[in-house]
């Protein structure tokens, strides 16, 4: 009897060190040596480099509230927007009042920036928007408070913004809405989108073109 637990006991010490051995070193380094291979980008976070300098992720967004830039959507994460070691929602339902009260303080922070008497009719496609409209993923929070896209419905809404306290035509800042338009995977899957950094670096370019072209 004790032999045959003596035995089992064995056995099981056995299969453990084999199990961890495998999927705890060899099946993590072959996932991470094929990912390094063929997705070394996504694999390393999908990292952002600006003259050698990491300067975000696609995957993680970032807070701007110059209107000089585009707005991202907004973060509940605390102790400020966009903390990715804190990763969460309000949690507040549609019918809460401090959940009212914040998406009526968004929605008039977009309006007093907004710029009616210019332009205040752009399209792209489908894509219509007139003064009045606000974009709802501008002024309300993602589950994750993470968030590093918008709609290009959203993108468009704040061009009028922009343009007018950059001194930039807005065709021209339209045109880099149109380029960073990220479709529908396989034409189904997610819904049309912009990464927010990538529109702001373009927009920063942009400046430096304008600003060399003037001097």
């Amino acid at each position: 009897m004790f032999v045959n637990v003596l035995k089992q006991i064995k056995i099981g010490l056995l299969l453990l060190i084999l199990f961890t051995f495998f999927t705890g070193f060899i099946y993590p380094l072959i996932v991470t040596g094929i990912a390094q291979l063929f997705f070394p980008v996504k694999a390393n976070g999908s990292l952002i480099e600006q003259h050698g300098k990491i300067i975000g992720s696609l995957l993680i967004g970032q807070y701007f509230d110059s209107p000089t830039y585009f707005w991202g959507r907004p973060s509940a994460t605390t102790p400020y927007p966009y903390n990715s070691a804190s990763s969460t929602g309000s949690n507040l339902g549609p019918s809460n009042y401090d959940f009212l009260k914040t998406v009526s303080d968004r929605v008039n922070t977009l309006q007093r920036y907004h710029f009616k008497d210019k332009n205040p009719v752009l399209t792209r496609g489908e894509l219509s928007i007139t003064h009045h409209v606000i974009p709802i993923d501008l002024v309300t929070a993602s589950a994750s408070g993470l968030d590093p896209e918008i709609s290009p419905y959203a993108a468009l809404y704040q061009i009028n913004r922009i343009a007018t306290v950059s001194h930039i035509p807005s065709k021209e800042i339209e045109n880099i809405v149109n380029t960073l338009i990220k479709y529908r995977t396989l034409g189904i899957f997610g819904e049309p989108r912009i990464n927010v950094l990538e529109l702001n670096i373009a927009l920063d370019r942009l400046r430096s073109v304008s600003a060399k072209e003037t001097s």
